[in-house]
């Protein structure tokens, strides 16, 4: 800010110079005085006197001599310097200042005629009181024309059901008769805090309040109460209209207002002929933290101020129906709701929404939209404007009657190349159709399609229908013997739950449950179509391919609301799923999303695919007898994937990706061991011949700037941070260059910090070695046994005889940083030195990663099974390691636990410096 304060001042110093050299300090000095006296924001002036010391010495010259064009340039100065527009300099020899006398020293007989020209009052239809003021008169005049005031006005206007409070011509006024006002259209208790006023001045801060005591009775917070704006209202005007705003008190309504000031004072700047204009008052907002000053206000409701009055009746009109509107949607979910135990929270919530922004009707159907959705997510609860009533209201409670009218063309069937059966039908009949039509439906579909190897049910041109014709049509997709229960339906006006089961009397055949269905889904499947397709995919019965659904649930009924062209459209029944879950509807999605057109073509790709699966499971599970490390959990597996398969739990899977998906979360969940995975890979992974590559000297040097970072901290503490764990051939080859570059550094160390917090593991060879450098040469310590499952025998792991360098030893401190990511070969070190007593580890939980797992292909596909082969047994306890990964002994957030460690040891070296 000094800096452009400074540009400002160098310009009024060098235009004054060309003024008359003689006075031209004085002046300069005295203007920006005048600022830092009297400017409302005299924080925005820090460093303009030392400013001002340089703009006078200052040789830069601008040749202005008429002194109007130098007092525009002036303006433009300070406007820019100080970002404030009401700041002005002019230049005029013959002003002569005129001061108003107060308002409060004018005669009785003067005042009343001065209020009755700049208030106007009446009361119109429907109880309406229409209220303008033009001048906000102070608190004085308030007080000295008390009685009369209440008898005139407001006792007029007060008992009205609702105002217009009109300041479209509010040009004049002070700030002090604002709480007055305000008080008069809110409670008594509590006194709120409205406004604050700064005058610079006299330095003096006025916290604004509403009035405890008020002449007469108040209009009160509740009935409704819309304010008028235009340009031209500015000053107090502006300040009462902000207030009423932002204590949500009022709507606004008009253009936004002129943007004016509390207090601006023109100040002659010494006996020039020039005159500054500057704002001498602030006032800042306690709830917005911000003023109306500069900006003005902006209204609720954007409009022709010509307009304002019409529109203001209109919101009265709105507003005043709101409680209504919400008794009666209250009313209405109360009745009929299905979700009945959901009820109570809605009708409290909607009983403390502030509706103050609401402005028409499709302000209030969003607001109530969003209140209600922001409870429970329910999108078949839905609150609109209808377009046409009538149409709106019956076309959830239409029945198609055309139905009845069923011939030979209700089913369509083919039997498509691949002995696949092909059945489309574009609507659900009633079940009286189906039973009058039952014994033609046998010959004309059930028996054709009888001996196909799968069947496509094509629901694509599918708009709906009769729910109740679920049952029967399901019925036929499963044993005849068998009983399944495939949905229930709850009645909110019945207050009834209907469970459906599959029926055991139709006639044969059936279609069964072994073969493959296919249903076929687009965009204007609705209604009872999605319903079926959604019963198929989650009783695992059938597989869906297409587009996702309309979500279009025939469960609802829509309402009008009382009196407005509102409707609100409630689900009166709820569909719920084999599992108990409701179905909220918003659209089935496919297990295979593909345009509507191509889904019979996809179809034939998803059966080629699905006959694969079988012989797929069935080689996973033999990998995992073969060599998952517990050989009973690998059985248990098995033997539960092959339950999957009958139940239909693969026939939602599609593709490799998600047969990927599918598996791994049923071996993990099976086993409890989530280290079994599955992946798919177009080539062979290379990793399953790679051998570590042994790298040159040239390569040693980068591997080292890349694994590790060393650094010694305060205290002579080691630092030491690893990402990787390389094989120990890989380490052996770049020794000589590690010991000398990173281990040299560390070795004399005091503490040594090891900092695995990225380490996501590699491979399990260098563990022996590293753990080498932190025990003594002998004896050689026992630090694990691995068993695994391709051996007879179980290996004991040791430290090594020999290392390149010096020991770290088995006495000075190691601690050891863990995070969720360090896994496999990283967290075996970190157990073992644990496990030991040789290291203190700080951090979180690592992953449980196995120290080795084997990748092994599945038959001939691109699926690869990773599944743990070897058995880690702890060197102490003998038992085999958790799958939930290390426990440190003091958990910290990851990126806490370096901190925690240097706090550790720095109150260990304290406490052996004291002796204790």
């Amino acid at each position: 800010m000094a800096g452009t304060l400074r540009v400002f001042v160098i310009i009024v110093a060098c235009q004054v110079l060309l003024i008359d050299a003689s006075f031209q300090p004085a002046l300069v000095l005295d203007m920006a005085q005048i600022l830092l006296e009297n400017y409302c924001f005299p924080e925005n002036l820090v460093g303009m006197q030392e400013a001002i010391q340089q703009a006078i010495s200052s040789g830069e010259i601008l040749h202005i001599s008429d002194r109007k064009t130098l007092a525009a340039v002036l303006s433009a100065g300070i406007q820019g310097a100080l970002n404030d527009p009401r700041l002005t300099v002019s230049y005029e020899p013959n002003y002569i200042p005129i001061t108003s006398p107060a308002l409060q020293s004018l005669p009785t007989e003067q005042l009343i005629r001065l209020i009755r020209n700049t208030v106007k009052l009446e009361v119109m239809d429907n109880n309406v009181g229409y209220l303008r003021i033009d001048r906000i008169i102070g608190q004085e005049t308030v007080v000295k024309l008390g009685r009369l005031l209440h008898d005139n006005i407001w006792k007029k206007v007060v008992h009205t059901s609702a105002m217009i409070f009109d300041l479209r011509f509010s040009t004049a006024g002070e700030i002090s008769g604002v709480p007055y006002i305000v008080s008069y259209f809110s409670d008594s208790e509590p006194l709120l805090h409205i406004d604050t006023i700064y005058e610079r001045p006299t330095n003096s801060t006025k916290k604004l309040w509403t009035m405890l005591n008020h002449l007469g009775e108040r209009y009160g917070k509740r009935k409704e109460l819309i304010v008028l704006i235009s340009r031209r209202t500015t000053g107090a005007a502006e300040a009462l209209a902000y207030i009423l705003k932002h204590l949500k008190r009022a709507v606004i309504v008009g253009e936004r207002s002129a943007g004016g000031s509390v207090k601006v004072e023109k100040l002659k700047v010494c006996d020039s002929g020039f005159y500054i204009t500057v704002p001498v008052a602030r006032s800042v907002n306690p709830m917005t933290g911000q003023s109306w000053e500069v900006t003005g206000v902006s209204p609720s409701v954007i409009l022709n101020p010509k307009d304002a009055i019409a529109k203001g009746k209109s919101l009265i009109a709105i507003r005043k129906a709101i409680p209504k509107v919400v008794k009666n949607v209250s009313d209405i979910i109360k009745q009929f709701y299905a979700f009945k135990d959901r009820i109570p929270a809605l009708l409290n919530h909607l009983g403390k929404t502030d509706f103050s922004t609401v402005v028409s009707e499709e302000d209030l159907a969003a607001k109530l939209n969003y209140e209600l959705q922001s409870v429970f997510e329910d999108p078949r609860l839905n609150i609109k404007r209808l377009s046409n009533r009538e149409e709106e209201l019956d076309a959830t409670a239409k029945t198609h009657s055309s139905v009845d009218n069923l011939n030979d063309a209700l089913f369509k069937l083919e039997i498509l190349s691949g002995n696949i059966g092909y059945l489309r039908f574009d609507r659900f009949p009633t079940p009286t159709t189906l039973i009058e039509l039952n014994d033609r439906i046998i010959d004309m579909v059930w028996r054709p399609v009888q001996d196909t190897e799968n069947l496509i049910i094509d629901l694509r041109y599918n708009s709906g229908g009769s729910t109740e014709a679920l049952p029967i049509l399901l019925s036929y997709m499963f044993d005849i013997s068998s009983d399944i229960h495939l949905f229930s339906i709850y009645d909110s006006i019945q207050n009834t739950t209907i469970d459906f089961h599959t029926l055991r009397n139709i006639s044969e055949p059936s279609y069964g449950s072994r073969k493959g269905i296919y249903v076929l889904t687009s965009y204007y499947t609705a209604e009872a179509g999605e319903e079926f397709a959604f019963l198929m995919q989650s009783l695992h019965r059938g597989t869906v391919v297409g587009e996702i659904t309309s979500g279009m649930l025939l469960h609802s009924r829509t309402f009008q609301v009382e009196e407005t062209s509102l409707g609100i459209t409630i689900p009166i029944m709820n569909f719920i799923d084999v599992h108990g879950e409701c179905w909220l509807g918003g659209g089935v999605v496919p297990d295979a999303i593909v345009l509507a057109e191509d889904a019979i073509e996809r179809v034939y790709e998803i059966i080629a695919f699905h006959k694969d699966i079988p012989a797929l499971l069935e080689e996973a599970g033999d990998l995992l007898e073969t060599h998952y490390i517990v050989p009973e959990v690998a059985d248990e597996v098995n033997r539960l994937l092959e339950i999957k398969l009958k139940q239909g739990l693969y026939r939602s899977v599609v593709d490799f990706e998600s047969l990927e998906s599918q598996l791994s979360t049923d071996l993990q969940e099976s086993s409890g061991d989530h280290r079994l995975h599955i992946f798919n890979c177009e080539i062979e992974p290379e990793f399953l011949h790679n051998t570590p590559k042994i790298p040159s000297p040239e390569e040693a040097d980068f591997i080292i700037d890349a694994l590790f970072k060393v650094e010694t901290l305060f205290g002579n503490i080691g630092y030491l941070r690893f990402d990787m764990m390389e094989d120990i051939k890989v380490l052996r080859a770049i020794g000589f260059q590690f010991v000398k570059a990173i281990w040299n550094n560390l070795v004399n160390t005091d503490v040594l910090i090891i900092d695995l917090r990225h380490n996501t593991g590699g491979y399990s060879t260098a563990i022996p070695l590293l753990c080498t450098y932190f025990f003594d040469a002998q004896p050689l310590k026992h630090l694990y046994t691995i068993f695994d499952r391709s051996e007879t025998n179980a290996t004991k792991v040791m430290t090594l005889p020999d290392v390149l360098g010096q020991r770290y030893g088995s006495q000075k401190d190691v601690y050891i940083l863990t995070s969720h990511v360090t896994g496999s070969a990283a967290e075996a070190f970190a157990k073992t030195m644990k496990d030991l007593g040789r290291a203190t580890v700080i951090g979180e939980v690592t992953n449980g990663g196995a120290l080795s797992s084997g990748t092994y292909q599945i038959g001939n596909s691109i699926l690869y099974a990773s599944i743990p082969n070897q058995a880690v047994l702890s060197a102490v306890t003998g038992k085999a390691w958790s799958v939930s990964g290390v426990e440190p002994h003091i958990v910290a957030q990851a990126s806490d636990a370096l901190n925690v460690a240097q706090k550790i040891i720095g109150a260990k070296f304290q406490k052996i410096k004291s002796g204790k």
